[in-house]
């Protein structure tokens, strides 16, 4: 009998807590006369109750189940607990036998009668029998409520509904505390059902019942957790699957990991005739005779995104995690199951569920040597004895050591060793064993996990050790990105609904995750990621792209990070990734492209005003973004970009003017006259940067005395008017392709209350007389965009020179000047260092300053130029102004516009780069032609300072004080 089979498993841990257990379960024995058997039990039950509060409990619960194993078998002792289950009400004969049955195992277990094969086998038969009586239990409530009207002992307790064991449970290696995970399934048409009663509907409440029975918590406890979450796509699915539906799923979605998990599967319960069946034709999908490259490297990724290494301590007892933590129980399943999946579909004999025979079979089939094979299988003995011991001191289902040495301790009493120091060494020495033969597995193969750690998204939970991965990575929702992660893993995008945009994502995801940590903005570059890549209609292309092009790559991911304008680009067409493999698309920006793009897209159109809105808006979109896309690489200075953003103004204020003046002429007919359009500000000047909007102003012409439209008779005010406020429609108006350009029409004469469009001669004469000094400094920068007549656009380009070179007082100029920037200063501010535009010695002063000193000296013949920088330099080189000063401005024009380019690009106000990603700062940093960020903001405030001392000494004040 068991009293006689029991030896001690280690030394007594507490022994008060022990001779307490032991002395009240002997006033037990003494009533119910077994007092012999406990004697004779009592040296081996002394470090069980001491090392285990739960087992000591189970025994004080019910001192007559524990006389009634003693005296027993132990085989008989399991089959009467098996028995015990099948009793009225069954919900309690289920715990109470969990219980009997907890406590046998465990005796067994620690006292040396049964191996780790006979207590998981005792396990998973108790499952078994509780998961078939709950499933009558069900079946018997349901013909009570009317629901199903029949069952039999071929079709089970529900003709057509069965239950298929998964993972461990599937495998007969259940753990002592473990959940048992079963996936249900029912043939809709086989159901026996009361009429009007729907299957899915019959099917998802039956298998609720099912797994409430099981786990509900009642005041004896609950018998099993239940996880359904093996079924066929459990985040969107109910817990019933159909057969037909799961065929489907596994057939053209299913994943590696799930093909893995059907290793282990086998019929539990119900209709197990059609469960067979089901396997059985499930057998291609999960042992396929023929794998190709692509699938291989797949299966071998389950084993690769696991870190062969510890990243952040060695491998050691304290807090392992011997089921998924480094040289854990997962490394050696994936060791024997990735083989199995590889080589099984052509060698029937690897295809066992047991962990231990698929281990033996492939070292006799010389897969695995006999010596990995034998050191494995002991090493799996030891780290499921760990597990258990772990699980028995409170039936909790963890499979950690504990962190404390109290704790660790009691599982070194329970696994026979005296001393924690020797137990932990021998641990850790067991962990290193495994994760040494685990690192060989697929040596030579592509790294899929990171050097942060771990990096797997197989299955249906988030796996611990990415978690931490992730968060060492940086992200600040681990379990967030994990689960989107897993999700499309699961093909729930576009991307990767294909058998091979799996595999190929399986390979793009650490590559992604590292490049998105590289940004330094882990969490916004993911999330940009995400809505583009969610987008995509296909994805093995643009996969397979990246993976071969890891620079474009690294590129595309830095332009989620730091480029939103950019971003939504590429989430709202992901199309635009096409032109980034054009070899013109890092080619140097040319303006004859612009033009030439934008004539073609609309006359491509059908000739409507607002298909040509649209097609300039796309042709725009593309252009910007390859603009943008220049910049944050580097590959345009920001001159170059500034011109380019000019330019593609230019193109569409040349594509839409025309069409905007024929929309009036078809409305009132054609006129005689001429029309122009002036860019100014940072269009004219061509030193836009993302975002810039458009200062415009519209002159036009009458030919003839009494010069009306040929239809409506509109005069020309009337006329140039609708034109212009057509044209500012075609820039701004969003359309379902976007917008434009925000258009600003303040700087036209008499400004916004004054027509929007401008006769020439109105225009002579305001700039003549009436012009205030900062209309004139506007006017530096104005230049003709369009002309419906070139000859009215020379006229108008003439006219504006001639307003710039009539004569001024340079005093009165730098008065007004300053005056102008006092009043800047006072109602706007600078928003602190890093606005770049308002700050002392920033674009505003060096723009006041190369206007000024061309009105000054326009009516001596100086030299003109809309372009700030040249302005200054052309005044130098005239002798105008003093080299030093402007060679001052020039710099820090140039710095501070060097960092405007990609700034825009990443925030649309003022941005403050001390707090932007890493990445970012070198971004800024090599736009300024700096090795790394740390001396920017010196570099910044030196040259402003310069650039403060040349506008005191180029715009002087009466009284010789600084700005």
């Amino acid at each position: 009998m068991l009293a006689h089979q029991l030896r001690p498993c280690g030394p007594v841990l507490d022994k008060a807590r022990a001779e307490m257990a032991l002395e009240t379960l002997r006033e037990a024995a003494d009533a119910d006369g077994w007092r012999a058997r406990l004697d004779a039990a009592a040296a081996a039950l002394g470090p069980i109750f001491g090392a285990a509060p739960y087992l000591a409990g189970l025994a004080l619960r019910r001192p007559s189940a524990l006389a009634g194993m003693l005296a027993s078998d132990p085989v008989v002792a399991l089959e009467g607990i098996l028995m015990d289950a099948d009793a009225a009400p069954v919900d309690e004969a289920l715990r109470l036998a969990k219980r009997d049955l907890h406590l046998l195992t465990a005796l067994c277990d620690l006292g040396g009668v049964w191996g780790l094969d006979e207590v998981t086998a005792a396990l998973t038969r108790f499952a078994d029998r509780a998961l078939a009586l709950a499933l009558d239990e069900v079946a018997w409530r349901e013909r009570e409520a009317g629901r199903l009207v029949g069952g039999s002992a071929e079709g089970g307790p529900i003709p057509g509904f069965f239950a298929i064991a998964m993972g461990k449970y599937g495998a007969f290696e259940l753990n002592y505390s473990s959940d048992i995970d079963f996936s249900v399934f029912y043939e809709p048409a086989a159901l026996s059902l009361a009429e009007g009663v729907e299957p899915e509907v019959f099917a998802n409440r039956a298998t609720r019942a099912l797994a409430e029975l099981l786990q509900a918590r009642t005041a004896e406890g609950y018998v099993f957790r239940v996880d359904l979450r093996l079924r066929p796509d459990p985040s969107v699915t109910p817990p019933a699957a159909p057969v037909a539906a799961a065929i489907s799923y596994y057939q053209s979605l299913g994943q590696n990991w799930e093909r893995m998990a059907f290793i282990k599967a086998r019929p539990a319960a119900g209709d197990l005739g059609r469960a067979r069946a089901f396997l059985a034709e499930l057998s291609p999908f999960i042992w396929r005779r023929s794998l190709d490259f692509a699938a291989i490297a797949d299966i071998q990724s389950i084993k690769r995104q696991i870190h062969a290494e510890k990243v952040d301590e060695r491998l050691s007892a304290r807090g392992a995690d011997v089921k998924l933590g480094h040289g854990g129980i997962r490394e050696i399943e994936f060791f024997v199951q990735t083989q199995q999946l590889i080589l099984g579909g052509r060698d029937p004999s690897l295809r066992s569920g047991r962990t231990l025979d698929a281990l033996g079979a492939l070292a006799d089939a010389g897969q695995v040597s006999q010596r990995a094979a034998s050191e494995l299988a002991d090493a799996y003995r030891a780290l499921r004895a760990l597990e258990h011991r772990a699980q028995m001191v409170a039936d909790e289902q963890t499979h950690r050591l504990p962190e404390d040495a109290a704790g660790r301790r009691r599982i070194a009493a329970m696994s026979g060793a005296a001393n924690l120091r020797a137990f932990d060494a021998e641990v850790g020495r067991l962990l290193a064993r495994v994760n040494a033969r685990y690192a060989e597995l697929f040596a030579e193969s592509e790294d899929l996990s990171s050097r942060f750690g771990s990096l797997v998204f197989t299955g249906v939970e988030n796996d611990p050790e990415t978690l931490r991965t992730l968060a060492r990575m940086g992200f600040s929702d681990p379990p967030r990105i994990a689960s989107t992660i897993r999700a499309w893993h699961h093909g729930h995008i576009a991307a990767t609904r294909s058998e091979q945009g799996r595999e190929l994502f399986t390979r793009l995801t650490p590559r992604l995750l590292e490049a998105v940590h590289a940004t330094g903005a882990p969490d916004i570059a993911f999330a940009r990621f995400a809505a583009f890549f969610e987008g995509l209609t296909a994805g093995v292309q643009v996969q397979a792209l990246f993976l071969a092009q890891p620079k474009l790559f690294q590129l595309v991911v830095e332009v989620m990070a730091y480029a939103p304008i950019l971003a939504s680009v590429l989430a709202r067409r992901p199309a635009a990734l096409d032109a980034m493999l054009d070899r013109g698309f890092f080619a140097p920006l040319d303006q004859t492209e612009d033009a030439s793009l934008f004539a073609r897209v609309i006359a491509e159109t059908d000739g409507r005003f607002e298909s040509a809105m649209d097609a300039v808006r796309r042709a725009h979109r593309d252009q910007s973004f390859r603009i943008g896309v220049q910049v944050l690489s580097s590959s345009a200075s920001a001159a170059e970009a500034g011109r380019a953003f000019a330019d593609l103004a230019d193109a569409s204020i040349r594509a839409l003017a025309p069409e905007a003046l024929a929309e009036i002429e078809r409305t009132a007919g054609a006129f005689p006259g001429a029309t122009a359009v002036v860019a100014l500000g940072k269009c004219g000047s061509r030193e836009m940067t993302a975002g810039s909007d458009l200062d415009l102003m519209t002159l036009y012409r009458a030919d003839g005395p009494d010069a009306a439209s040929s239809i409506r008779g509109w005069a020309a005010e009337t006329v140039y008017g609708r034109f212009t406020q057509r044209l500012i429609a075609a820039l701004s108006a969003p359309t379902a392709e976007g917008a434009l350009y925000e258009v600003d029409m303040r700087l036209r004469p008499s400004g916004s209350k004054g027509p929007v469009a401008v006769s020439l001669r109105a225009f002579e004469d305001y700039y003549a007389g009436a012009a205030e000094t900062w209309e004139l400094l506007a006017l530096t920068r104005a230049r003709v965009v369009w002309a419906s007549d070139p000859a009215f656009g020379a006229a108008a380009s003439a006219a504006i020179v001639q307003a710039l070179r009539r004569p001024r007082d340079g005093a009165a100029v730098a008065r007004d000047v300053r005056e102008m920037r006092a009043l800047l200063a006072d109602e706007l501010p600078s928003a602190g260092f890093w606005d770049l535009k308002r700050e002392p010695g920033g674009l505003v002063d060096i723009e006041f300053v190369a206007q000024s000193l061309q009105l000054v000296h326009a009516a001596a013949g100086g030299p003109l130029a809309t372009s700030t920088v040249q302005a200054l330099a052309a005044m130098a080189e005239a002798g105008l102004a003093d080299a030093a000063a402007t060679g001052a401005l020039i710099d820090a024009w140039r710095l501070q516009q060097d960092l405007a380019q990609p700034l825009k690009l990443a925030v649309e106000d003022v941005a403050d780069p001390d707090r932007e990603p890493k990445g970012f700062r070198a971004v800024l940093a090599r736009a300024a032609g700096l090795r790394g960020y740390a001396s920017l903001r010196a570099r910044l405030k030196a040259t402003r300072a310069a650039a403060v001392e040349a506008f005191d000494s180029l715009v002087p004040s009466p009284g010789g004080a600084g700005v």
